[in-house]
């Protein structure tokens, strides 16, 4: 395992009560921007997003290396998804990807939710509820006019809105504390009504729990 900071949600927990806050299960790496000396800034996120969902997959699932940006372009060309000028270049990816790569190392299945314009998340609010209590794996989330990848680890439900956890790859830093994440935006509640209207979303759902004992991924 790397020496990446873990879990950096929990710096965001203490923003609602617990009341109806519904959060990823198990352990995970945050992965960003240069994390791990390679510089990806403007095109990596898609990746980053994937590795920090593929750490999760080592500590609760099956235990992995987490793949490169170069190796997870090698599985997309092994899987005829890209043609093979895709290895080395930096073209993005998305949900689908993802989706793809995570059913080729882990043999596990994901379920794509896809969102015509962001004013209609509140549509599919009760997939991601069902999705924490069910399985509490993180989430992917990319859009087209928004797209910027993102890491989804919770869903808090209010009488006006709800919020989603976001763990965003696209920092550059050392980061020290999941303090400083969230204090600086890397780590947010975002409401759904903050979301983009004019793009749609696709969300990638990896459909498997952790396997670990003694672990709420929900709290009512």
């Amino acid at each position: 395992m790397s020496n990446l900071l873990k879990n950096v949600h929990e710096g965001a927990l203490n923003v609602f009560s617990s009341e109806n806050t519904y959060l990823v299960s198990g352990t995970y790496e945050y992965y960003h921007y240069l994390c791990d000396g390679f510089d990806d800034k403007g095109w990596g996120c898609g990746y980053r997003t994937l590795q920090t969902i593929c750490s999760w997959m080592n500590y609760n699932h099956q235990n992995k290396d987490v793949p490169s940006i170069r190796e997870i372009q090698d599985i997309l060309v092994q899987l005829e998804d890209k043609p093979k000028s895709f290895l080395g270049s930096r073209q993005w990816i998305g949900s689908f990807e993802v989706c793809l790569v995570i059913d080729k190392l882990y043999d596990v299945p994901c379920k794509i939710v896809h969102v015509n314009k962001g004013d209609e998340l509140q549509k599919i609010v009760d997939i991601l509820v069902n999705h924490f209590k069910t399985f509490g794996s993180p989430i992917m989330m990319g859009g087209d006019i928004d797209c910027s990848s993102k890491g989804i680890m919770g869903i808090h439900l209010d009488e006006r809105d709800a919020s989603l956890l976001i763990v965003d790859p696209h920092y550059v830093g050392k980061e020290q504390t999941q303090e400083f994440l969230f204090n600086k935006g890397w780590v947010k509640w975002q409401p759904l009504r903050d979301f983009l209207s004019s793009s749609f979303y696709n969300l990638c759902l990896p459909q498997v729990k952790a396997q670990c004992k003694n672990t709420r991924n929900y709290i009512t």
